[in-house]
């Protein structure tokens, strides 16, 4: 599988997003992490829906939405989804999710499931075959900028060994939370395959972010 690169938006300078994504669209990346959070799942409001689909109109790019809900299914029929997004639900909001995912798919997107660091890979073996993407989450999740949790990164070898072991080698492991490109390349050598990008990998203090992003292409490719 080819590495992907998914930007974090929550990570952009709010007050200027519509130029953040033109350069950002012109810097080549394969897609933007939306996060959109209710307050009650995580402690945190991010961008709204009518914001998300508003970005429709100024960029291709496809989305890697990513809802941080107790309910989802509350706004998924109002999200304009397009073939190839990809859309995340979490693993711990919702037991049922066949009616979610059949919606999901109905828009040609592909299904992502997210764990959170102390979820295991067993809380999702009754609908796994229908999943296409999987983000382990290596923080808690809900703010950005906060530290990849010590020693986590073996979740991603040891997931990847599962879904090989089940024949489900199409199903892409997505990692959130605290990755550098130093960190991502380790964890493409252990089977992940799409990289959110954010305080540590993208927006860096350091440099601007159409650098920090050739670096971390240089590092998984």
């Amino acid at each position: 599988m080819n590495n992907k690169l998914s930007v974090s938006l929550m990570c952009a300078d709010q007050l200027r997003l519509y130029d953040e994504i033109k350069r950002l669209d012109h810097a080549g990346v394969d897609y933007f992490h939306i996060d959109i959070m209710d307050s009650i799942f995580v402690p945190n409001i991010t961008l709204g829906i009518d914001t998300v689909n508003a970005m429709r109109s100024i960029t291709n790019t496809p989305f890697d939405i990513h809802l941080l809900l107790s309910q989802p299914k509350n706004i998924i029929h109002d999200l304009e989804l397009r073939p190839n997004d990809i859309v995340t639900f979490h693993a711990e909001a919702v037991e049922n999710p066949l009616e979610l995912i059949a919606h999901i798919k109905k828009h040609e997107a592909l299904v992502g499931v997210a764990l959170n660091p102390e979820t295991q890979i067993q809380r999702i073996e009754r609908y796994i075959v229908y999943i296409d993407v999987i983000i382990l989450m290596l923080i808690t999740p809900g703010f950005a900028g906060s530290q990849m949790i010590h020693g986590i990164m073996h979740k991603v070898k040891d997931f990847r060994q599962y879904l090989d072991e089940k024949s489900l080698n199409n199903v892409r492991i997505s990692v959130d939370g605290g990755v550098s490109a130093e960190l991502a390349k380790a964890m493409s050598k252990d089977g992940a395959s799409i990289f959110v990008g954010g305080t540590s990998g993208v927006f860096r203090k350091d440099m601007p972010f159409e650098k920090a992003i050739k670096i971390f292409y240089d590092h998984i490719s």
